[in-house]
């Protein structure tokens, strides 16, 4: 499978016919690693984080840690680039739909002749992903109305197109770790403590979805609280926890839980007896830990949060436009996150590193969908400068590699490589 470069980017948005992806050979390049920690933040451009004054300690690491100056997300939306790191592909998914939870008799995206995914129109929710299939082509340019009103969107750098394969493997990173006796966790901020099942969103206490694992309808608990006092409603709850945000809850694997560690129980909130600070602090950390901040910390916004989480102004790509309390509000989160990690008894006695990237650019009409992606290590070189290109697949190919598991999916296509000069030892 290849990367083509087009000559004109409204030329041949596909057409470049279908490729193949599987799990393919173990990836080399990248040193044995004992933990990984994947912090993913959203929405925002490269030049919109790099040299932004409120963001002070991001930017400190990117000169301190190793950082990839030619890194690119790949399409849009959210959902679609979580899936691309942990999966390899965006399963015929081009949305932020919520899943169709535990729905055997619903067929998979990556069914062949399966329409694809989207939010405009809206498609309804994500069947749980399993089987083999044809994943979506990543076109040069979206001409689309899925995600915008005034398309075009440009996917990965303008000029490079991913065509759509037919032999797409519906399983994750957690899948594989699991078979190789290995394993990982998907720390969520803002998820309550009920856990990940059925919950679509949530502030942490109250929660929009589906039944729980409880049996509970947690949208029920509104019809009662609207009854006396205040009267409150759904729309009053602000999504810090988003499942758009939390990849795995998306395959069927997962969702099913036949076996523990490749279930829910491994999707857990920051706080809490097994959360995020009390498994550093325990020093017991997954081999990978993927960690998402809560949506008025990912730099993403919510529109009836404070004012400190307004969506930002303007779209325009730049600085200017931008919410500056949100950009310090994610910067003072990944703070914390990391200095966190660091003071783990995990990170002193291990071979680990930690990703810092962000899930794709603000949406506006620039010509490239490249993205911040810091890589700090606890051995080996650092400031370094890579100009080198990777995209989401390429961190799909290195997390492989680190862990020595089979590429998966489209990281296994030829022109794809792993990031080894930002984990060289």
């Amino acid at each position: 499978m290849k990367k083509f470069a087009l000559a004109s980017c409204m030329a041949a948005l596909i057409g470049a016919g279908t490729a193949n992806a599987e799990q393919g050979p173990v990836p080399g390049g990248i040193p044995r690693l004992d933990h990984v920690f994947v912090i993913m933040m959203e929405n925002h451009a490269y030049a919109q984080i790099a040299g932004n004054p409120q963001a002070p300690f991001i930017n400190s690491l990117m000169t301190k840690a190793n950082l990839a100056q030619n890194y690119f997300a790949i399409a849009h939306p959210s959902s679609t680039n979580y899936l691309e790191v942990v999966g390899g592909s965006n399963f015929n998914d081009l949305s932020d739909q919520y899943p169709d939870w535990h729905n055997k008799n619903c067929l998979p995206n990556i069914t062949p002749g399966h329409v694809t995914n989207t939010d405009n129109p809206n498609t309804g929710v994500v069947c749980p992903i399993a089987g083999i299939g044809t994943d979506a082509a990543a076109p040069v340019l979206d001409t689309s109305m899925n995600e915008t009103s005034t398309p075009p969107l440009t996917t990965i750098n303008g000029s490079l197109a991913i065509p759509a394969s037919t032999t797409i493997t519906g399983i994750s990173i957690a899948d594989q770790l699991v078979h190789e006796g290995k394993s990982w966790k998907s720390y969520q901020e803002g998820l309550p403590l009920i856990g990940a099942d059925g919950v679509d969103v949530s502030d942490g206490f109250y929660t929009i979805g589906a039944n729980n694992a409880a049996g509970v309808n947690v949208t029920s608990d509104f019809a009662a609280l609207s009854t006396t006092g205040n009267p409150v409603s759904a729309s009053n709850v602000v999504y810090l926890y988003a499942v758009k945000h939390n990849p795995f809850a998306y395959f069927a694997s997962v969702q099913e839980g036949k076996d523990r560690a490749l279930s829910l129980d491994q999707v857990v909130s920051f706080e809490g007896q097994h959360g995020f600070y009390a498994d550093l602090k325990a020093g017991h950390v997954p081999d990978l830990a993927f960690i998402a901040p809560n949506q008025c910390e990912d730099m993403h916004g919510r529109g009836n949060g404070t004012a400190f989480c307004n969506f930002d102004a303007d779209d325009n790509g730049t600085q200017t436009g931008l919410n500056s309390s949100l950009i310090l509000q994610g910067d003072l989160a990944v703070q914390r996150i990391v200095t966190a990690i660091k003071a783990s008894p995990v990170w002193s006695e291990s071979h680990s590193a930690i990703v810092i990237l962000w899930d794709e650019n603000d949406y506006s009409r620039i010509t490239s969908n490249q993205v911040v992606a810091i890589v700090d290590t606890n051995y080996g070189d650092h400031h370094v400068q890579s100009a080198h290109f990777y995209d989401h697949y390429s961190l799909t190919k290195t997390l492989d590699a680190a862990f020595r598991l089979p590429c998966l999916n489209h990281a296994c296509d030829p022109g794809v490589q792993v990031m080894s000069d930002l984990f060289q030892e």
